[in-house]
């Protein structure tokens, strides 16, 4: 009775009764558990440990250190609050940013210890006036006025789906650097092992064969993949493994790209989407030989989370760049119903948007498919892909390679080649039968 009337009155407990430690373990129970944006809240907390550690100094640390008139000078008068000091008086102070990084995590991934602009552009085997003219340090805004000025070319190319994707290809003197980039830097950090696009010894092969002889298969596509990382999640990465805040941000310029204000956007499906580039800011392009590696580690997050919560659901999961897969026995084809909102609301946590409309769900007795590889028992190419290549290697010995040739291939040669090459790897016994139509052609024809 006692416990009941403090907690009537004050909400308080004697500590005594075994009510009330019933009452709060309910409570406990009660609470709502709540997804966190934990990406953002690191790229966040990277920053401030970044902004605490830089210092302010008289003489300049380095070229391109940001300056400005050290406010110290002036003070406000206690009565009028007007500004007194000195206004002839300009001294000014410079932001260091060169010594807040972390050697020892960049010695963990056996990455170059670099501090300064003038380090970065020695590793990178260019001058630091072009490198600050690639990163257009010295233009508005830290971005290109035209098209003319940028270090990217930019064309629209239809998708398979319908709509339009812009293709952002660097110009040779910068594609060179960001090359550099990725072999010195980008290919030492190692991303989630559920990634299997763009790394070395995977391939949608390696993507393909955790599912195999699952009872069903889900497929989730993330929709504008490279576009949505953006600047700050990208200079967060390079936070992460160790690099100090100036290079950092010298590093996100050279890796992501910002459409121009004079670019031609397209008319019709999906031009909307693609205006959409104008207010996305600094992005990674598709395009850039960065890209795909930076997309990697940005989604490290996602298939930790993604890779988790299917493992509590005795499912598996990969991906390959934006194609999510998820797959399992009968237990988790009847948890589909609770499975899917989750694993879209981690997506959509992670700062991702989901395509409703590639959204698939396979099960056993059909076809199962994993990013164009079957699965359903081992391996397999898919039938109609076949019956394609082998017709279009019989027309090639029939009526010449150059009547097959419809999209202007360079090399259509090791075109072909290379298809053959991977329904072999899936298939060998029809890979051989393939070979063997391809040795017929008369490439004089």
């Amino acid at each position: 009775m006692l416990d009941w009337l403090l907690r009537l009155l004050f909400g308080v407990t004697d500590g005594s009764g075994s009510s009330g430690s019933g009452s709060r373990s309910r409570r406990r129970r009660r609470e709502k558990v709540r997804l966190t944006r934990w990406r953002g809240y690191l790229a966040r907390s990277a920053y401030r440990k970044g902004r605490d550690k830089a210092r302010w100094v008289k003489t300049r640390p380095y070229r391109f250190a940001v300056a400005t008139v050290d406010t110290r000078l002036f003070v406000r008068h206690p009565g009028t609050g007007e500004t007194v000091g000195d206004p002839s008086r300009r001294d000014l102070i410079f932001h260091d940013r060169s010594g807040d990084g972390d050697t020892a995590r960049l010695a963990r991934f056996g990455l170059p210890a670099v501090s300064t602009p003038d380090e970065l552009a020695d590793l990178l085997g260019v001058g630091l006036g072009r490198l600050a003219w690639l990163t257009h340090r010295t233009d508005p805004k830290f971005r290109p006025v035209s098209a003319a000025e940028s270090h990217y070319t930019y064309r629209f190319v239809p998708k398979k789906s319908g709509g339009l994707r812009l293709i952002e290809a660097p110009k040779p003197l910068l594609k060179s650097v960001q090359r550099t980039l990725l072999a010195e830097m980008l290919d030492r950090v190692p991303p989630h092992p559920a990634a299997h696009g763009f790394r070395y010894g995977r391939s949608i092969v390696t993507n393909a064969e955790p599912h195999v002889g699952a009872e069903v298969v889900v497929s989730l596509d993330i929709a504008n993949f490279y576009p949505s990382v953006r600047q700050r999640r990208v200079n967060a990465i390079f936070r992460s493994v160790g690099y100090p805040g100036e290079v950092a941000i010298w590093l996100t310029r050279l890796a992501t790209s910002v459409v121009p204000p004079d670019v031609v956007l397209p008319e019709g499906r999906g031009a909307s989407v693609v205006r959409g580039y104008w207010n996305l800011g600094r992005h990674l392009p598709q395009g850039a030989p960065t890209s795909p590696a930076i997309a990697n580690l940005a989604c490290y997050g996602l298939d930790v989370r993604l890779a988790g919560l299917a493992r509590s659901f005795g499912g598996t999961y990969t991906r390959y760049a934006d194609d999510l897969t998820f797959s399992g026995d009968h237990h988790f084809l009847r948890s589909l119903k609770a499975f899917i909102p989750l694993a879209q609301e981690v997506i959509r946590h992670e700062g991702f948007v989901v395509q409703a409309a590639k959204r698939r769900v396979q099960r056993q007795g059909g076809r199962l498919a994993v990013t164009g590889v079957v699965v359903n028992e081992k391996v397999n190419v898919c039938r109609a892909d076949y019956d394609r290549l082998k017709a279009i290697l019989h027309n090639c010995v029939r009526h010449g390679p150059a009547s097959q040739n419809r999209g202007g291939i360079d090399d259509f040669a090791a075109h072909l080649r290379g298809r053959v090459a991977h329904v072999a790897r899936l298939n060998r016994q029809k890979g051989e039968k393939l070979l063997r139509e391809f040795r017929k052609i008369d490439w004089t024809r």
